[in-house]
């Protein structure tokens, strides 16, 4: 049967094993082509019944008495992140703060452990915050910014840092690289255990941000002896707007960093009030202040999940719909003038990929308006559009396909005059 028989995604919906868990997601619109998952994810039902168990069996009925229990939540959630999708042993999962926050933290925590070290290397198209973040460590310190030119196709196909791209800017003066495990445009994955093992070679960290990763693929960090971490939890993750990131530090490595922010959760003794600071043992010295416990439960709901229904199927789920969209891209969309900037080989891509359209911002906002689909626009053209697992049916990402060709086809996007707006 081709793709482009209807009948191929319900065939495939007939025997995914992940099926039953869409109705575990608030979907009020059944009409609606929801293909921004990896930029928010829906509603858990979980999570509205956890919220409200906490706020009345917990907060409401134990009011500063539940802090006792309270304090460990950002350590088991942060275990729960690390066994259900990062691969990673109990005690090296913090979910705190925000994804920015914890960068950071980690960047400075690096850069102190390699005293002397002057250089930092990352790539043109890693994600905004971790780019500006890295400048102004570089305005402070003095530091010499490498950016790798990854958007130029001659140097880089789909943004992909190669070790062997990489390996050209290392030496003994590399405090450390960072880059995503997945392009947070292109939807490209970077081979983050044949890089992290390129810059030990060099004796510098890795800090990998794994915000467009997290809940979609089955990271293995304990194998690939993977340094530094962050990433968040409201994409792939579901676990709401804003919700906490998490940060990630190998075991081995835990005390011999130092986080330039010295809150007093990651004081030793912290209820002692001592004048001077003294990092705690182990992941604890990384935590800055009193974590939201509201936040934590949605997490520990929507990455519940997650475990439940388990993180290889879902990665397989993420192949194959996203190969339907390359497979209906090919049939119907090239020949509309869109271009794929994202890798052909399943094992080289995420969750999300990218189509490249000169009128990328147009097509974006009028899907939304015309056919009740929701993809996102990144710029300076690319139009993406992605496949969550738990909650996509294979007919609702078909049918959104469907109603992209029609309206690039018919020129719809061209009645949309005014794209000005504050989130895309």
């Amino acid at each position: 049967m081709r793709v482009t028989d209807r009948q191929y995604a319900i065939n495939l919906d007939s025997q995914d094993p992940l099926g039953k868990f869409r109705s575990e997601f608030v979907i009020q619109d059944p009409e609606i082509c929801y293909l921004d998952g990896n930029s928010l994810g829906r509603l858990p039902k979980r999570t509205i019944t956890a919220i409200n168990k906490y706020l009345m069996e917990d907060w409401g009925a134990k009011v500063v008495e539940g802090w006792g229990e309270w304090m460990e939540e950002p350590f088991k959630t942060g275990d729960l992140l690390g066994r259900s999708t990062l691969g990673a042993a109990p005690g090296q999962v913090l979910v705190t703060d925000t994804t920015s926050v914890n960068f950071y933290q980690l960047v400075g925590a690096a850069l102190a452990a390699r005293p002397g070290r002057k250089t930092i290397i990352t790539d043109v198209a890693n994600f905004p915050t971790d780019r500006y973040i890295l400048q102004g460590f570089a305005k402070e310190h003095g530091l010499n910014l490498i950016t790798i030119n990854n958007e130029d196709p001659t140097i880089s196909e789909h943004e992909r840092i190669t070790p062997e791209l990489l390996e050209k800017y290392l030496n003994d003066d590399v405090a450390f690289v960072t880059f995503e495990i997945i392009q947070y445009r292109a939807g490209s994955r970077n081979d983050i255990k044949a890089i992290t093992e390129l810059a030990r070679k060099y004796g510098a960290f890795t800090i990998w941000d794994c915000s467009h990763a997290i809940g979609a693929l089955d990271l293995q960090f304990d194998a690939d002896h993977i340094d530094l971490a962050v990433g968040c939890t409201y994409k792939f993750g579901s676990a709401g707007p804003g919700a906490p990131g998490w940060l990630y530090v190998a075991k081995n490595i835990q005390n011999e960093l130092q986080v330039p922010i010295q809150g007093w959760h990651a004081q030793r003794n912290q209820f002692d009030m001592g004048p001077i600071f003294e990092k705690a043992e182990g992941l604890a010295g990384f935590q800055i202040a009193t974590p939201s416990i509201i936040a934590l439960r949605s997490v520990q709901s929507s990455f519940g999940i997650i475990e439940e229904a388990g993180i290889t199927k879902i990665e397989n789920k993420c192949a194959t719909g996203t190969q339907m969209m390359i497979d209906l891209f090919d049939a119907w969309l090239a020949p509309l003038g869109f271009t794929l900037n994202t890798p052909r080989d399943p094992k080289m891509r995420g969750g999300h990929i990218s189509l490249v359209h000169p009128e990328g911002k147009r097509i974006a906002f009028a899907l939304r308006k015309f056919a009740n689909v929701i993809p996102d626009y990144r710029a300076p053209n690319s139009v993406r559009l992605a496949i969550s697992p738990l909650q996509n049916s294979y007919v609702e990402i078909w049918d959104g396909f469907q109603r992209l060709r029609d309206l690039v086809a018919n020129k719809e996007y061209e009645k949309i005059s005014d794209t000005n707006t504050k989130v895309t």
